[in-house]
């Protein structure tokens, strides 16, 4: 069955993002540019320059909810490209390929002529040298660099100290590529990069961060929950995809607010909470109802996803020169939630905060780090139920595998 959201923001950012998207599909049918970006990607910069985007990720979930995942990833093996590898990056792709494109969901992904991505593994750099060679599609790659000395309290440094916590050396790399940016999308484009409206962007997402991270306090500290995850992610989610706009900026502190006064008027997304549930891993996009199914038959409430915790965590960046604190929030983004000590330590902490009975951890195939962030969780005293399966790709799932979950509950987390 599908649960209704309780939260007018998650159904207005909805609206909101569908009414954009159609704005979008018009503005590319005209010839102007627009881009593909990846989640962990310098957007900023885009925004700065006026210059629309999609996030590749984002259209994965929405064919992923549409159930359509599989047909888009049999476009990909049609042409003798895997379809079973970094699916979440690759769906995309599939969608370039649909010969029926206004058919697709929400009328179908309009053809980029610009795509960013890192070098984040091997499959990933290919899907979008795929997307090179297409016509008139050009690629511009950003490295994935790493430090030996990392700080595991990264969260408390992260905000201004972010030189101590990422390293001069990863930082220089990243300036660098963000000035070959600029100059990419300029040529490209026409359009002029500015150090004012990049600032005014960076200030704003700032602001948008604090909200986020006021909401994701409140939450922690409240008992029963007073929200289910499946509001908190298009709560957080859709403004995050349009960071840096007042727009955003106010629909975070909207969301605030609605908690703040559903806590306050003592109301609960399961009355008879008996466990507080931590879902680590990207969002189950194709069967969104699995969080809440658990709380009508158990009573267990998941009150965290990475989505809301890393909102609040892992884009405060405060500073004087906008391209070095912008790059301080992208040069080890994807350490923050893969890459242990740093994940390990992360997880550990908001589970904590969030005092959580049990963990449900998604573990893909192509999953960085799961290994480790189980292991220290359970050093923690923390039960952990594995699932093993893709987050859009449909035939990776079990169907026994909600049932193992709820034997796991009964016996680990409230036996």
């Amino acid at each position: 069955m599908s649960v209704e959201k309780l939260l007018a923001s998650a159904t207005e950012a909805t609206r909101y993002q569908r009414e954009w998207f159609a704005d979008l599909r018009a503005t590319a049918a005209e010839g102007s540019p627009v881009a593909l970006v990846n989640a962990d990607a310098p957007q900023e910069i885009f925004r700065a320059m006026g210059i629309p985007y999609v996030v590749n990720q984002w259209w994965a979930s929405v064919v992923a909810a549409k159930r359509r995942a599989p047909y888009y990833l049999g476009l990909l093996r049609e042409r003798g490209y895997p379809d079973y590898t970094e699916q979440y990056s690759s769906i995309s792709l599939g969608s370039l390929f649909d010969p029926d494109p206004e058919n697709a969901p929400w009328g179908g992904l309009p053809r980029p002529s610009i795509v960013l991505g890192e070098n984040v593994g091997d499959g990933g750099r290919k899907i979008f040298d795929v997307w090179g060679a297409q016509p008139g599609i050009s690629f511009y790659a950003l490295e994935s660099a790493a430090e030996n000395a990392v700080a595991p309290n990264w969260w408390e440094l992260m905000p201004h100290d972010w030189e101590k916590a990422i390293g001069a050396a990863r930082l220089d790399l990243m300036v660098s590529e963000l000035h070959g940016l600029v100059r990419f999308l300029e040529t490209t484009t026409g359009r002029v990069f500015g150090e004012r409206a990049l600032r005014r962007v960076l200030d704003l997402v700032n602001e948008q961060a604090e909200w986020n991270r006021r909401t994701r306090d409140l939450i922690a500290g409240t008992t029963p929950s007073p929200l289910a995850v499946t509001d908190s992610i298009p709560s957080v989610m859709i403004p995050q995809w349009h960071r840096g706009t007042e727009w955003a900026r106010d629909a975070a502190r909207r969301f605030y607010e609605e908690v703040e006064q559903r806590v306050g008027a003592g109301a609960a997304v399961c009355e008879n909470e008996r466990a507080r549930l931590m879902w680590i891993g990207r969002g189950l996009w194709y069967d969104m109802d699995f969080y809440r199914r658990f709380e009508q038959r158990h009573g267990a409430v998941f009150v965290w996803s990475m989505y809301l915790a890393i909102a609040a965590d892992g884009y405060p960046r405060y500073g004087d020169d906008p391209l070095r604190a912008l790059a301080a929030r992208f040069a080890a983004f994807n350490d923050q939630l893969y890459t242990p000590p740093w994940s390990c330590e992360w997880y550990v902490k908001e589970a904590k905060l969030h005092r959580v009975d049990g963990v449900v951890h998604l573990v893909s195939d192509d999953a960085r780090g799961g290994y480790f962030t189980t292991r220290a969780l359970r050093a923690a005293g923390i039960p952990v139920y594995e699932l093993h399966a893709d987050n859009v790709d449909t035939r990776s799932y079990q169907e026994s595998t909600e049932e193992s979950v709820s034997r796991w509950l009964e016996r680990d987390v409230l036996g």
